[in-house]
Formats: structure tokens, sequence, C-alpha cells
């Protein structure tokens, strides 16, 4: 059996022997030329990373960490690239025999030539990541097919998503449950369990039992919802038939929506935080349990979270040298912490992380520390072969802004939070912003009860007294300069990174003078972005609902009564929420730029290059694929080869208005 580095030993790990695979059962595969060893059970990705591979790419300014929210798309070798046929890496199960390709910014170029393995570099899949874009998702610009129909969809199969799928089916719906990992369950056995509760894993089999005995209730795991409005969602499905993998982009419907989609982990905010090495606690604890994975034998934890601790420890018992804890919050108390001080694992609290990098002369990554109050620690840099980050948590409100939902920016616990309501979608779980397990399961009884107009359920918070346990700090962020590393916003697609610390000088100060703060605004953002935007004060707090609806919705789907603007079934339907953004009477244009590139949806256009401000955006782009970009734009401005600005990363790009895609009706604007 080739050699798999990364993969715990089964007899020491414990806990994260890997309850997914099944190690009588090896496997191989081949991806981009180069022979992968699994085991049944395995993904694609957590193969690959088992296998030693731990970068995705480079960029100008150094490599960037292969994670399950940055891992390219792949497909088929012998099937080629139609349209219909790219797959998730981290939602693609292994199969024996198989063979991908990695689908990346440059994927005119196939890394299956003798010339292009013996360039790749060991530990990467070699991708060129200099692109503005990231990494391509090509199922998010494809039509959905006609799906299924329900009368109860929930998205997530965590604890919330399973109890409001279980709540639903007793009230006598046909319910629809979607999750895009393996199995159901999320996230909840990490954060151990209080007295009198059942066990985690205690409760998940109980339900995953009770919905597999239910007729009422179908349910779709490797599923990833990326777009949904009121009786529709959109979703990449992946299914495995006689041993070939498959996927596709199906429209289900359903008179009943609820949300449970959990939470993003937010990035703490230093140079070097997405450099190979690093991973959230979330990730780290899915690999570990399901697959056994666990890059490095030595690990250092960064944290303002309790959660971290537990980790640290089934780590240690799975025989990783956990060398320290770094805690951001000045006396953090908790039972988690008790526990590892007991277990010997050192401990620094009132410090974050000011800048990681790669290790000289070694793997792994050095670090520094810094005191929250400013200034590096006195025993110098760490090295360590992980950092495991945990910033925090933010409800997954994407789903919910493209549906329409508005969210608000709470200070303390420094996170946007849902607000308001949607016709025929409720929120559920920590996506609501729920902490306690049992609160949880609560909101999802709620969440039906709520949609079928039947009695409330009451939802308490089950938490421990701050005396005793903690509450989580916000986000880490570093001083600006601590690192020559970039430092990014969050883990995931986009790439939004923070800006470097501002020239000193006179010239400088009379340069950037009059310039808004709200520049930061002009890019594409994911929820975790508009956070980070917040707390680096980009982004006024009392802005920052509106600036995550505007700038994080932008992945539209139509609705079969919403008449369209021309005959083509794909043309964008105007969310909601932008009417009246533009103009009155807004209209659709397509964009073409002189060097032909490809547009971030969601990028606002402007008058013209040198215009800065948000609020003076006359247009957005709502739809960007290979064939075509096309734009709402203020009719005021539209004319054919006018030329408008486009800000991306906080550059400006020349583009001009092709011609009139159709005019955005008044019923397409809700």
């Amino acid at each position: 059996m080739m050699a798999q580095p990364a993969r715990l030993d089964a007899a020491k790990a414990g806990a994260f022997s890997g309850a997914a695979i099944n190690r009588s059962r090896p496997l191989q595969f081949r991806l981009d030329g180069r022979i992968i060893a699994g085991f049944a059970g395995d993904t694609v990705l957590s193969a690959v990373l088992a296998a030693g591979i731990y970068t995705t790419g480079q960029r100008d300014d150094g490599p960037l960490a292969l994670t399950e929210r940055f891992a390219p798309a792949i497909a088929s070798a012998s099937r080629g690239r139609g349209p219909q046929r790219p797959l998730a890496m981290a939602r693609t199960p292994a199969q024996d025999g198989a063979d991908y390709v990695t689908i990346g910014p440059d994927d005119s170029r196939l890394r299956s030539g003798r010339l292009a393995r013996l360039l790749r570099p060991a530990r990467s899949l070699g991708l060129r990541l200099d692109a503005q874009h990231g990494l391509p998702m090509p199922w998010r610009t494809l039509p959905g097919a006609a799906g299924p129909h329900a009368e109860l969809i929930v998205v997530g199969g965590g604890v919330a998503g399973m109890v409001a799928a279980l709540a639903g089916a007793k009230a006598g719906l046909s319910v629809i449950v979607l999750e895009s990992a393996p199995v159901l369950g999320g996230h909840s056995r990490l954060f151990g369990t209080l007295d009198g509760e059942d066990t985690p894993d205690a409760t998940i089999t109980r339900m995953r039992d009770e919905i597999a005995a239910s007729d009422a209730i179908t349910v779709m795991c490797h599923a990833e919802v990326f777009a949904a409005r009121t009786g529709i969602v959109r979703a990449h499905i992946t299914t495995v038939d006689d041993g070939i993998v498959s996927a596709s982009v199906v429209d289900l419907t359903a008179r009943a929506i609820v949300l449970a989609t959990g939470t993003v982990e937010r990035l703490p905010i230093f140079a070097g935080n997405r450099l190979p090495g690093t991973v959230g606690t979330l990730e780290a604890f899915a690999l570990a349990h399901h697959y056994a994975v666990w890059p490095g034998h030595s690990a250092v934890f960064a944290t303002g979270s309790n959660a971290a601790y537990r980790l640290a420890m089934l780590a240690n018992d799975a025989g990783v040298d956990t060398r320290r804890i770094i805690d951001s919050r000045p006396r953090p108390q908790s039972r988690f912490i008790e526990f590892s001080r007991a277990y010997g694992i050192t401990q620094t609290t009132g410090s974050i992380i000011a800048a990681a990098q790669p290790a000289r002369g070694g793997t792994g990554l050095d670090l520094l520390p810094q005191l929250t109050t400013g200034g590096a620690l006195q025993d110098g840099a760490l090295g360590a072969e992980r950092l495991v980050l945990c910033g925090g948590w933010q409800p997954e409100l994407t789903l919910w802004h493209m549906a329409g939902g508005a969210s608000q920016w709470e200070a303390e616990p420094a996170r946007l939070a849902p607000l308001g309501q949607v016709d025929g979608i409720v929120l559920a779980g920590s996506a609501a912003g729920w902490l306690s397990r049992q609160a949880c399961l609560d909101s999802g009884t709620d969440a039906v009860a709520q949609l079928l107009d039947h009695k409330r359920v009451a939802i308490a918070e089950h938490l421990l007294d701050p005396i005793y346990e903690t509450p989580d700090a916000p986000t880490p962020v570093a001083a600006a300069d601590a690192g020559p590393a970039p430092a990014f916003l969050d883990g995931g697609q986009r790439l939004s990174r923070r800006a470097p610390p501002e020239p000193k000088g006179m010239l400088s100060r009379l340069v950037r003078r009059g310039r808004p703060v709200a520049t930061a605004m002009l890019e594409p953002l994911a929820v975790a972005d508009v956070a980070a935007r917040v707390q680096l004060g980009h982004v006024p707090p009392i802005s920052a609902g509106v600036v995550a609806r505007e700038r994080v919705a932008m992945v539209t789907i139509g609705r079969e009564d919403a008449p369209s603007a021309t005959t083509d079934t794909t043309a964008p339907l105007v969310p909601d929420f932008l009417a009246g953004r533009f103009g009155p009477r807004p209209t659709l244009w397509t964009l073409a730029s002189p060097d032909g590139r490809q547009f971030d949806v969601g990028a606002l256009l402007q008058p013209d290059q040198d215009q800065r401000d948000p609020f003076a955006a006359i247009g957005v782009v709502v739809r960007a694929d290979r064939e075509m970009a096309i734009a709402l734009v203020d009719e005021g401005y539209g004319e054919v080869g006018r030329v408008l600005g486009l800000r991306e990363n906080g550059r400006s790009t020349p583009v001009h208005l092709v011609s009139a895609y159709g005019a955005a009706s008044d019923a397409a604007l809700g």
C-alpha cells in the first residue's frame, strides 16, 4: 500500500480512528496523473490530504493551504469537461481506479503529463492561483434541472436540521434533507456535553435511526445548496452509481424551507493565516473524526473559544504532540481548560498569533505569538507542523441573504445576526444564532412550528455561568505589519485580504486624504469577510447588514411565476432586495472588458474608474460565467459602448456595455 503519512494509526488514534473509512478495503485513484492511496469511505480530498498533499497552489505572495473550503473542483479525466461534470473534491467519494484532473483558474492545461509531474511539488496540487477570482466552482454558473418536490426542504443535516426533518414528518409533511457532508450529524460532537444531556453520539445516532425509519424523509448527502429563495433551492448533488461518480445541478421545490446551515468558523487575522499547515478547528476535527487524517506530528492551537481545548486533548490522545494552546482571552475558564491542564498541555493566555511563516529548513510553520496588548512574547517564535485556528463562529447566512433575509451587527459577540422574516423560510440551529445543543434541537422543532403556523416552541440557551465557562472572544486581529505574508479575512473561496499597512510620511497622508473608509466594500464579500471588515473598521457596524445582503447574496435563482427578460431560461432574475438600488427601472446589460476577463458576481459598477464610494455605484454584476457577464445597470447609464468602472480586489477595470439583455421588470423585482 502506498504511503499515507497524514493518516493516524488506528491502534493509537482513539476517537480519531476514522469513523467513515474501512481500512480493510484499500483503494487508489489518479489525480492529475499522480496515484493517490486511500480507503473505502474516503473523499477525494481526505485521501489527498492523507497522502501528504497540503498545498492547493502558489500565488505571487506565497502558497495557500489545501482545505475543505479551498479545494479545486475536479473532473473525470476520461470523460472530458462537459458543463454538467465538475465535481467537488470534498464531496466526491473516492473510487478505486478512478482518474481525475483538477480544474484550476487555468484549467486549459492538464497537469497529468510527464513534464508536469516532474515539475510539480510533492506536497502541492501545483495550481497557479494568481487570478483575481480564486478557484472556479463551475456548477455555480449552471442552470438547474427540475428536481423532486417536497412539502418541506431542510438544508443542513446537523442536529437542528435532523430534528426539523423529524418534526416535519411528524406533522405529516414529505421532507427532503440536503447535507453537504457524507453523513448526517454536523459538528456537535466537538462541543461536548453538559450535565444531564445525552452524549452527542447518542443524540445523533438516535435521530439518524428515526430518519432512516421514516418513509416521509428523503436524505441527500454530498449535496451543496448554493442558491435559495422562497419555494426553491438549487443544489449541486454528487451521486455514485456502480462505482461511477457523477454530479448534477438540481432545483428542488417546497412550500416550506428550513435553513439549518450552521456556522462559518472565523479566521484569525494575521500575516500567514492561510499558509500550508494552517487549518480551522471544525475542519481539523471533521478530518480526524471521519477519516483519521491529521497532517503533521506536532500542533499549536490558537483560539478565542473553548472548543479548541477539547480538540487539543483528543489530538493528544491520538498521539499528536500538542505543544501549546494560545488563547486571546486574558483569564479563560472552562471545564475543557481544566482538563487540558491535567493533560500537561502548555497554555498561554492573553495572547494571539502575530505572524506565521514557513519553517526554515524544514516542514511546518514558525509562529510569532504576541500579547493582545502588543509586543512579542518573551519566549520568541514557536515551531509546529500544524497550526489549528479558531476565531469564533459566524452564523452561515449566505442562503438567508440570498432569499431576501436581513441581518444586523451584534457588537458583543462580534458577528452578523439574522433579522426579520422571509416568507416560507425559517432559520434553525446555530445559523439562527443559537449556541447550545439543546437550544439548537428546540429551534429545529420551533422552525417547523413557525412554518406551519402552529404553537411555537420556547427556546432557551443552556449555557454554563460565565464564571465557569468564559464566553468566546471576538476574532483575534494582529498588527498589520507583523509579517510579510498576506493576512486573509476568511478561509473560503473569496481570497479577500487585509490591506497592507499604510505608508508613513506626509506625502502618503496627503494621497490618502479624502478616501472613504468604505472602499473596502467594493469587492464581493463572503459573510465572514463582512464581519472581518467591521472589526477592521472598514465597514460601519450600522451598515454591516446592508453590505452583507448586497455584497454576499448575488447568486440568484428564478421562480416559475416570474417572467424572464428574454426567452433565455438562464437569464438572471433580479433579487428582490435590489429593488430601487439602481434607479426605479434598471436594465440588464451584457458586459465586456478589453482583456476579455471573467468578472465576479456581486462586483459593483461605477460611473467611471475614479469613483470609489460604493453608495455611488450605478450597477452590479448579477451573472458571470465563461459565456457571458450580465449586470443590472441604472437606466440612465444604459448605452451601447458606454465605458464604466468595475472594482474588484481594490483594482479598477474599465468595462463597456455591449448590448441590452432585457428590462428588469417590476414583476422580477418582486
